[in-house]
Formats: C-alpha cells, sequence, structure tokens
C-alpha cells in the first residue's frame, strides 16, 4: 500500500464515529492491497461479482469478507464458506437456495435484505412495502439469520437524506418486530457516506474514498 493510500485511509477514519462498521468496497481492487486493510484499520471487505471473489479470495487474518451484489441462484454454493455476510437478499428464490446449500453444509448465514427505492425494473431488492412480508419469510429459514438491511441509492439521486430516513425507519420497525438480532443497516458508498451516517447507517461500503479511483484493464 502507498503512502498516498495509507493517509486517504487514515484520514477517512477519522471521520467514522465509533460503532459505524466500514467494509471496504474492493471491486477491482488487488488480493496484495486487502491484505493490508487490516493493519490500517480496515477489516471487512465487500465483493460485488462472485468470479472476482473467487479469484481473489484468501483468509486474511483479521478482516471479514462480505458480498454486497446482485446473487444468482447458481453460484451461492461457491461462496458460502467465503463470507461471513450476505448483504444482497433481495427475493425468495435466493432465501429458498441459500437455505438449500446452507442445510448441506450445516451452515448458519448471516444476511441482510436489500431494500430498492423507486420503481426502476432494473434495480435489485424488495420494496418497501413487500418488506416486512419477506422479512418474516427469510425469519422462517432455520440456516439463515436475518441481521438488518442494505440499500444503494438510485444513480444521481437527490433525495438520498429522504430516503435515507425512510430505510432507517424500516430498520427501526424490523428491529421492533423481531427484536436483538436485527442490528446492521447497510447504507452509503464513498460519495454519500457522512449523509447515511446522519440518517441512521452503521455500515458503510467506501472504496474510491479509501483507495482512490479504481482503474480497469482494457
Amino acid at each position: 500500500m502507498d503512502g498516498q493510500t495509507e493517509r486517504r485511509i487514515k484520514d477517512f477514519l477519522k471521520k467514522i464515529p465509533s460503532g459505524v462498521k466500514v467494509v471496504a468496497a474492493t471491486k477491482c481492487r488487488s488480493i496484495e492491497l486487502v491484505r493490508e486493510c487490516p493493519a490500517h484499520g480496515i477489516f471487512a471487505a465487500g465483493e460485488n461479482r462472485v468470479q472476482e471473489l473467487l479469484s481473489k479470495y484468501q483468509p486474511v487474518e483479521g478482516l471479514e469478507w462480505h458480498f454486497i451484489g446482485q446473487l444468482q441462484t447458481n453460484k451461492v454454493k461457491y461462496i458460502l464458506d467465503k463470507v461471513s455476510l450476505i448483504q444482497s437478499l433481495d427475493r425468495v428464490s435466493l432465501a429458498d437456495k441459500l437455505e438449500e446449500e446452507c442445510a448441506k453444509r450445516g451452515l448458519t448465514m448471516p444476511v441482510l435484505v436489500e431494500v430498492k427505492h423507486g420503481e426502476e425494473l432494473t434495480r435489485d431488492g424488495v420494496s418497501p412495502d413487500g418488506l416486512m412480508a419477506f422479512a418474516e419469510y427469510v425469519r422462517g429459514k432455520k440456516h439463515l439469520t436475518l441481521n438488518g438491511l442494505m440499500t444503494v441509492m438510485p444513480l444521481g439521486s437527490e433525495k438520498s437524506a429522504f430516503l435515507y430516513k425512510k430505510t432507517y425507519k424500516l430498520f427501526e420497525k424490523l428491529r421492533e418486530n423481531f427484536g436483538s438480532d436485527i442490528k446492521w443497516l447497510s447504507m452509503g458508498m464513498s460519495v454519500d457516506y457522512l449523509t447515511a451516517i446522519e440518517n441512521g447507517s452503521n455500515m458503510i461500503r467506501p472504496g474510491r474514498a479509501l483507495f482512490g479511483e479504481r482503474f480497469y484493464a482494457t
């Protein structure tokens, strides 16, 4: 890790209140960089593509891996022994597959339900209106532990503060109904993490704010 990145991470962490968990979004980052994260105060890495997670994954002392992207049911079996939290549970078929594959392995997998805002057909997640029924369904799965909610703001949203407040209210309702298992509200990335924290987030997923711009292979 170069000195500029070290300073960027140090300065970033100074802004983060205690009690807020930082999950570094490590898409297109090297495993060499990820391995150094715990030494600089970053103890969780989030990957959003199964193929990249599999190519990069290795146990790193002091670091947990999360899956934060859309998860296809046919790829569930490849990541269960590698991640400690799946943040993007968004549909019944995925809950069913996770339960099936976890049962085969004798595992219990912590999950967050992804909530969507807006009516875009391409956006992943459960609608706010359908959240409680879906949460009840997930809670009925023996090998899944519902730990909270995750959301991604619509691109260019000018209502992020309003939508984050709305998601926090959903989180509070979930906690009232289901108790202490509901502990994580994952919202906020590099461009809006402070707004997210101000509106109740206790888990953020920054990437560029920690590591600088991504460089894609051409």
